[in-house]
């Protein structure tokens, strides 16, 4: 176990922005190639990532050769990381291993082709602070159907902003309210999927085995906390749009055309 407190040895942070992308998906097999108003979606995230200045670089970790060339056509760059990858976070730490000489890990989700450079720089700066070794977004809830949607985790956090717990099930639960009207009665925070790690944090965490509580919620930040680290959040206000299904596709293009 690394020391929480571990300080940079660095003045200046060197970022790197990595963006986990393969082609198997259960779901969406093929994702990040679809088309998107004319870009794929891979380039597109690259686009936008390559647009937050505290990245020193991007790159797209990938074990698929056809995503490995279409990063190649529109000119950014890429590593091959091996297919038995049960995460982005495994991902990101082969890369880690072979690009030295960066402090922060950004993984950017490669299903989000309009993520807002802003989101990325917020987190970023969450590593001002020494002490962070991990950090993550949230956002409020603001909807009732979002505090019971079990693929919309919610998280809770203390006065200083770190992650307590994270939960597909509505946290916490309102003894004296219906549940229909939770959303009045407390200010619920949903968990927004972009994480950054300091590169000893990174390493750290990907050598430990799953946990109780992340087999059981199938939430891979619940082993960090298990394991006593502490995840620090900031809050957006900027929506995501994600793109899960072939239905998720549909939607996005048809609002694309519309405006």
């Amino acid at each position: 176990m690394i020391d929480k407190n571990l300080k940079s040895s660095s003045g200046d942070l060197r970022v790197i922005g990595i963006i986990p992308a393969r082609y198997a998906s259960t779901r969406f097999p093929g994702k990040p190639l679809v088309d998107i108003a004319g870009k794929t979606m891979i380039q597109r995230v690259y686009e936008q990532a390559s647009k937050a200045k505290s990245l020193s670089k991007v790159v797209v970790a990938t074990d698929d050769e056809r995503i490995a060339d279409e990063v190649t056509r529109f000119g950014g760059e890429f590593a091959y990381t091996a297919a038995h990858h049960q995460s982005g976070t495994d991902r990101c730490a082969e890369v880690i291993e072979t690009l030295t000489g960066y402090d922060i890990v950004i993984n950017i989700q490669g299903d989000e082709p309009f993520i807002e450079p802003a989101q990325i720089e917020l987190l970023a700066s969450c590593f001002t602070e020494e002490k962070v070794q991990l950090a993550t977004l949230i956002k409020s809830i603001q909807s009732q159907e979002s505090i019971y949607n079990p693929n919309s985790p919610k998280v809770v956090i203390d006065v200083n902003g770190r992650a307590m717990y994270f939960s597909r099930s509505p946290i916490p639960f309102i003894r004296n309210g219906e549940p229909g009207v939770w959303a009045e009665k407390h200010q619920f925070y949903q968990h927004i999927g972009i994480y950054g790690y300091r590169t000893e944090a990174l390493k750290a965490i990907t050598k430990l085995p799953p946990s109780s509580l992340e087999v059981a919620e199938s939430l891979e930040q619940l082993r960090w906390i298990e394991n006593g680290f502490y995840i620090q959040t900031k809050v957006t206000d900027l929506e995501t749009v994600a793109i899960d299904t072939p239905e998720d596709l549909l939607k996005l293009n048809n609002l694309l055309e519309a405006e």
